[in-house]
């Protein structure tokens, strides 16, 4: 099983932070205290690292999570304050027909298409669970806090980015 204890990646060794960047959090409106609550993990982990130009934006579903994010740089990407990541913030809870297959499935190849067509990273926040207890384990339970490991990702995602261009 894959722990957040198994890696380093609560460890910010990048260099420095990305402090000017722009990170819009795209999330759900379904399974909503969950969601609510991996946005609040994530812009707690914005703010201590001194990230102010933050902004969400809500789509009804996780299918809908990549149109959102495509619509959202299609309209910014030409402007000043374009983002330079998006985090994508769902939870999927598993059900009795094979709908859960077919969401989860739709929303990571929509992420994972975007990472290759946009100059910008995009990370993969949905928590994809099979009951509401593993999701209350992935917001501050024994899994961490996915909401806050996304941000994290973003912070390490734009540094990387940046250190291409030096």
């Amino acid at each position: 099983m894959a722990q957040v204890s198994n890696s380093n990646l609560l460890k910010l060794d990048t260099g420095i932070l990305p402090k000017d960047a722009c990170i819009v959090l795209v999330k759900t409106e379904w399974n909503a205290a969950v969601v609510d609550e991996l946005e609040a993990g994530a812009i707690r982990v914005l703010e201590a690292n001194g990230i102010s130009r933050f902004s969400t934006i809500t789509v009804p579903g996780a299918v809908e999570i990549p149109f959102g994010i495509k619509s959202y740089w299609e309209a910014k990407k030409y402007w000043d304050d374009r983002p330079h990541a998006f985090i994508a913030l769902g939870c999927v809870v598993r059900g009795d027909t094979p709908h859960f297959d077919y969401v989860c499935k739709a929303v990571t190849d929509g992420v994972v298409q975007l990472n290759l067509n946009l100059p910008v990273p995009v990370i993969f926040g949905v928590l994809t669970v099979n009951n509401d207890e593993q999701a209350r384990e992935r917001i501050g339970g024994k899994h961490g806090h996915k909401g806050e490991e996304a941000a994290i990702t973003a912070l390490k995602m734009i540094s990387l980015q940046r250190s291409f261009k030096k």
